[in-house]
């Protein structure tokens, strides 16, 4: 079941990242911070290998309710690299691609909180959905 505050929290930070009127480039550079702060997070506790694991399958369940996002990749490959990832949501509307980020971003945590529980997943995760440094910063300026 989908927790509400993590989805918020997701869709807060990706907004923060991407900037009040945001494109969907900034949208999709702004996922791909957050996606890299949350693998980040999460390799010393399940590996790099449990973290694309879950990415995977993410995208496989996010692919159902966007199938551009989950297209074959070059070649005919059914793997998609973050980069690709990257260039299938700029090429959305913004609006869409924040919807297809966050929710591929949600099911990711949804399934890791399957894995080690809601309160692990959110205490390793609350870092990656803060403002960034520079954000705080720029928020406390007169």
């Amino acid at each position: 079941m989908e927790t509400p505050t993590r989805r918020d929290s997701i869709h807060g930070s990706i907004a923060r990242r991407a900037g009040p009127h945001a494109d969907a480039r900034a949208v999709a550079q702004a996922s791909l911070q957050l996606w890299l702060h949350m693998a980040a997070q999460l390799e010393p506790v399940i590996g790099a290998r449990g973290v694309d694991a879950l990415f995977g399958r993410a995208l496989h369940l996010t692919g159902k309710a966007y199938p551009w996002l989950t297209g074959p990749g070059p070649g005919g490959g059914s793997a998609l690299s973050l980069d690709l990832v990257r260039q299938r949501l700029e090429e959305q509307a913004a609006g869409h691609a924040t919807g297809a980020a966050c929710a591929l971003l949600t099911a990711f945590t949804e399934l890791l909180a399957t894995l080690i529980g809601d309160s692990l997943t959110n205490r390793l995760l609350a870092p990656a959905w803060e403002p960034p440094a520079a954000d705080t910063q720029q928020d406390l300026a007169p």
